[in-house]
């Protein structure tokens, strides 16, 4: 059990790694961040309707299930309300715009954006052990495109590529945090709040894929190419569900 929570610690801070790293080496094309935005949105919607809702219902109730989805989707919204959205494009701005400062201000929200995306990773684990390593996979997969528009604009503005690739990274902190908070705590509330908080981590993933993920990775330049890749991360849900 210890390897298990070791491994998706690790897995979970992946994304800003890889994804800072990636914005000060070369940055990939849009069309392949679509698609991993598409991808790991799949996965999400999978995991909260086959795992985590399932899981909040059979711990405590329908009713409690729901006012959770509730929950957790009114606490994302005052969220987005606060903090930038992440978009591939933003790594490659208009010139006159201060770069530097967009990153910065990007690198604040995302700090903000990603503690309840690591005490999902936790709160899986109420459904079961695999579930909470899928949302860690589909967390990390959705975190390189904002570790890209992070880490790149800063570089391009400070040709700083160390500075630019660890002040990017600090993102996976936030992940830290919440993984800790929520791993702590869940030895000491109820069944029933169990359970409101896994449909609360439910009503999370469901936003931040139906508010970020696809209308960003529907953008202007792409085809059919990111439904198939959000249809490819469904299945890989359900497949892994048999395995």
């Amino acid at each position: 059990m210890q390897q298990d929570i070791v491994l998706i610690l690790f897995i979970s801070v992946l994304g800003p790694i890889i994804g800072s790293f990636i914005g000060v080496i070369k940055k990939p094309s849009e069309r392949f961040m679509y698609n991993m935005l598409a991808f790991a949105g799949g996965v999400m919607l999978s995991i909260s309707f086959l795992e985590l809702i399932p899981s909040s219902i059979k711990i405590s109730s329908i009713f409690i299930c729901v006012i959770g989805i509730i929950i957790g989707t009114i606490i994302m919204f005052f969220l987005d309300k606060l903090i930038p959205h992440i978009h591939p494009e933003l790594s490659c701005q208009e010139h006159g715009r201060n770069l530097k400062r967009t990153s910065i201000f990007l690198i604040l929200g995302i700090f903000l954006h990603n503690i309840p995306e690591g005490m999902a990773i936790v709160l899986g684990s109420e459904s079961a052990a695999q579930a909470s390593l899928v949302i860690a996979i589909a967390i990390s997969i959705h975190n390189i495109p904002e570790g890209i528009c992070t880490s790149a604009p800063y570089y391009n503005e400070t040709k700083l590529r160390l500075k630019s690739f660890l002040l990017s990274s600090t993102t996976a902190i936030p992940i830290l945090v919440g993984f800790s908070i929520a791993f702590i705590l869940r030895n000491f509330i109820s069944t029933n709040m169990i359970g409101l908080i896994v449909g609360a981590t439910a009503g999370f993933m469901i936003y931040i894929t139906a508010d970020e993920i696809i209308p960003t990775s529907c953008g202007e330049n792409t085809s059919h190419n990111t439904i198939i890749s959000l249809i490819i991360g469904i299945l890989f849900v359900i497949i892994l569900g048999f395995l």
